[in-house]
């Protein structure tokens, strides 16, 4: 049985109306700021619950995390300690460079030798950037896991469980995140410097272009970064277009997916629903933890996994 071209456009139809309804209803136009943390059963309930970002300043003084980290104050705590250390040619780690993915160089170094290079980046070939995850925080910055609380109490009681992982961020301006999806609620909380982020809802999806490519890792030699390709890991899919410069011709739908900016600043705490695309760009020496909470497989997961599906086979007859 062969779908007709009237067929292909009522699944256009759907999906846009699908995007279109969702900004009406439920979105907000802008990631909303509250002044306070909500109490977790209104977290939960206005946000958690409809799977929406949002932005919450005064979440953080009492962590002496906000005065005490200082350059001086990590040289102090953590010179000597080895910390695993992401390095790239352009900033782009676990991003498409040359027609593949590419994954960071990683280095294990004094954390007094990044701060060095924190502190004259010009001087260093490459582009560094402390990223680390899977808790790298409690593996490698045990000295100062003091100075921050194990989780973020309200948000633990919201998700019902403690978190997955705890991960320390710092690095230069250069880095940047490319645009992607985790299966975690997040809880990212800066402690100096800024984050901005450009997020897309689940419900722009059908937008949002993926691509497959060759895996492959940056390797520098005599002064000179190399792509080589990753063989054993193969094929990734990822996101194929970058929203600091898209390619309207190559990917036109693209331009109908909502994006929302957001800076989160000192002592602020961004909730990243699971599912939400984003794009992340920081202030030099920016450092910033983020909690991941496993996320509900629930019937947000079934509908999400459904849209993917419609949206695949949609662009499957186009092709045909």
């Amino acid at each position: 049985m062969s779908f007709s071209e009237e067929a292909v456009l009522t699944l256009d139809q759907a999906l846009g109306q699908l995007s279109l309804e969702a900004r009406e209803l439920y979105l907000d136009h802008d990631v909303p700021i509250l002044d306070q943390p909500l109490t977790p059963l209104s977290f939960y309930r206005e946000y958690v619950s409809p799977n929406k970002p949002v932005l919450i300043r005064n979440g953080l003084q009492h962590w002496s995390a906000i005065t005490k980290w200082t350059p001086d104050y990590l040289r102090e705590k953590l010179g000597e300690r080895v910390v695993t250390v992401a390095v790239t040619p352009n900033g782009y780690a676990d991003a498409i460079t040359d027609g593949k993915f590419v994954m960071p160089e990683e280095r294990q170094m004094a954390m007094s030798e990044f701060l060095d290079i924190m502190d004259h980046p010009d001087q260093y070939n490459g582009v560094f950037y402390i990223q680390k995850q899977n808790s790298n925080f409690i593996d490698e910055f045990e000295d100062i896991i003091g100075d921050v609380e194990p989780d973020i109490p309200w948000g633990t009681e919201a998700f019902g469980l403690k978190p997955d992982a705890v991960n320390f961020w710092m690095g230069d301006t250069r880095a940047v995140t490319s645009m992607h999806k985790d299966h975690y609620e997040n809880l990212y909380c800066v402690v100096r410097g800024w984050k901005k982020f450009i997020l897309i809802p689940p419900t722009d999806s059908a937008f949002v272009p993926y691509d497959t490519y060759q895996a492959a890792k940056f390797t520098e030699k005599d002064g000179t970064f190399h792509v080589e390709a990753e063989k054993e890991t193969g094929q990734i899919p990822w996101i194929a277009v970058n929203p600091l410069a898209p390619n309207s011709q190559k990917y036109p739908e693209f331009g109908k997916a909502r994006m929302l900016e957001v800076f989160v600043k000192e002592g602020e705490i961004l909730y990243l629903p699971s599912l939400w695309y984003h794009h992340v760009q920081q202030s030099h020496g920016c450092i910033a933890v983020n909690y991941w909470y496993d996320m509900q497989y629930d019937i947000k997961y079934n509908y999400y996994n459904f849209l993917q599906n419609v949206n695949n086979i949609n662009k499957s007859m186009k092709k045909d």
